[in-house]
């Protein structure tokens, strides 16, 4: 599933199957990823994620880049609800999930710089990833009305 995907809405996305990133929340927090500088939108917060292979469905996509990314524990981390960012070429799903009161992070792959558990209110104040930014606020939303 690597490779990029010229969109009809004018970006340019990595994955052609599309992509998914892992959202871990654990006692009103969420375990963010700061990507390293020379990734596609390098230096910003966001999620562990990819490029889907075309045989995973969204949640095993999710589950797998961000143990390749921030050595997680896959065991640790239970699936509640998926928020899908559908430009009809392409799409990015944020797997949302709960993470074990043991889940730690591991060694992190190349593309990781930082990772830490960010309070839900403070997560706006980051600089974050520019397509995480656009969909923050309704996953917020989602995240306050189920799951707090």
């Amino acid at each position: 599933g690597d490779g990029w995907v010229d969109c009809r809405c004018g970006g340019k996305h990595w994955g052609l199957n599309g992509a998914a990133g892992l959202m871990l929340l654990r006692d009103k927090s969420i375990l963010m990823q700061l990507r390293a500088d020379w990734v596609h939108n390098g230096n910003t917060w966001g999620l562990p994620g990819g490029a889907r292979d075309s045989h995973e469905t969204t949640i095993e996509a999710a589950i797998r880049e961000a143990i390749e990314e921030t050595g997680i524990n896959g065991d640790l981390v239970t699936p509640i609800n998926i928020f899908s960012d559908d430009h009809l070429d392409w799409r990015y799903d944020t797997v949302l999930a709960k993470a074990d009161a043991n889940l730690e992070t591991g060694d992190w792959n190349q593309e990781t710089q930082e990772m830490k558990w960010i309070d839900i209110e403070k997560v706006a104040d980051l600089p974050l990833n520019p397509s995480f930014a656009r969909t923050w606020p309704a996953i917020y939303q989602l995240i306050v009305a189920n799951y707090l």
